[in-house]
């Protein structure tokens, strides 16, 4: 398929600025992929289409701020330095982005905080943008962390086009994220709240939980027509034996099992293997996933309402049908569901 095809009329107000109130407080809409019907529905009705024995599977990667404002030594430019991993601990090196790039070379010093108590130098220019810092600090990792942390913000997507406000730190996040290393939450997995997951639990679904750490990547501007030739970012992923249980077991056993966003479905591909089950994983992924794919582990999938020409929503697609989504995106704009991340939210079943 074309990157063309994967156009459609956003209205400008149906971008959402801000989440729900209460998290599952948000719009469901329902896509039966076998025949196209589509169901209007409240979050909190996910329960609803699942059952004991039922496995949820969720991304619980945690996102850190990861964008910070510093000033270039002498001419005092202010310097945009978005982290995007850690390289080495112990060096206290990062892969990180700048902007504006052309004004940062190898050998440069970056000043952060009020009082410039945190400096990095530039070592290696890795890409047009990207550069490698290695922060001076005395002290020990998690006091060198404690202090970058407290000077940068929730890194909120660029087309959101607002400032971020202090509850973001919270808002940008899932209830259960655990292992840090994410710069883009698994929007989907925002949407469950203690007691929603509560009531799944009470009811038999199996949760698991897999680790993928979400990049810039993932709002980058395919910029080819022939999708074949996009190349995606690699990401961290680490599936655990036990994890793997749960969804072998599901699958064995005929039932559903749910992939919690366009993470895991990517994750879950990632990791099987040829007899279909998956297998545990410790390593990266670059996996693009655009219709048409055939899908091996999922049944069912829930998703936000994704932009225009974006990787998300061609995923999306593959597994729910072109057309079919398509038009349910089409229903959803006529619907005035609310887009992007802290919009409403899609299952597909």
């Amino acid at each position: 398929m074309k990157l063309s095809q994967f156009n459609y009329e956003l209205p400008s107000e149906l971008l959402a600025l801000h989440p729900t109130y209460h998290r599952d407080d948000c719009r469901l809409l329902v896509l039966h992929r076998k025949t196209g019907e589509i169901e209007h529905r409240q979050f909190t009705d996910f329960l609803d289409y699942f059952d004991e024995q039922d496995a949820i599977v969720f991304n619980d990667t945690k996102v850190f701020p990861a964008r910070l404002y510093g000033n270039k030594e002498k001419t005092g430019a202010r310097i945009e330095v978005f982290l995007l991993r850690e390289l080495n601990p112990d060096l206290r090196l990062w892969d990180v982005l700048v902007d504006p790039a052309r004004k940062i070379r190898i050998g440069n010093k970056l000043y952060f905080g009020d009082d410039d108590s945190l400096v990095a130098e530039v070592i290696d220019n890795t890409t047009s943008r990207g550069r490698t810092l290695r922060f001076l600090f005395d002290g020990d990792h998690d006091s060198f962390k404690q202090v970058l942390y407290s000077m940068g913000e929730t890194p909120l997507p660029r087309f959101l086009n607002r400032p971020v406000e202090p509850e973001d730190a919270e808002w940008y996040q899932t209830i259960f994220a655990k292992n840090e290393g994410a710069v883009v939450a698994p929007t989907a997995g925002m949407h469950f709240s203690k007691i929603l997951l509560k009531k799944l639990e009470i009811k038999g679904a199996k949760f698991a939980f897999l680790t993928l750490h979400a990049g810039l990547g993932n709002f980058r501007e395919i910029d080819v027509e022939d999708l074949t030739k996009h190349k995606m970012d690699s990401e961290q992923l680490i599936v655990t034996p036990e994890n793997c249980e749960i969804v072998n077991k599901a699958k064995e056993g005929r039932r559903q099992i749910c992939a919690v966003g366009t993470t895991v479905m990517r994750a879950l591909e990632t990791a099987v293997c040829t007899r279909g089950m998956i297998k545990p994983f410790d390593g990266w992924t670059n996996k693009f996933i655009f219709p048409p794919y055939e899908f091996t582990v999922a049944t069912s999938m829930l998703s936000n309402f994704h932009l225009p020409y974006s990787q998300l929503l061609m995923m999306v697609a593959a597994f729910g049908g072109y057309e079919e989504v398509m038009h349910a995106y089409e229903v959803a704009v006529q619907e005035k569901y609310r887009f992007g991340t802290y919009g409403d939210a899609m299952l597909i079943i």
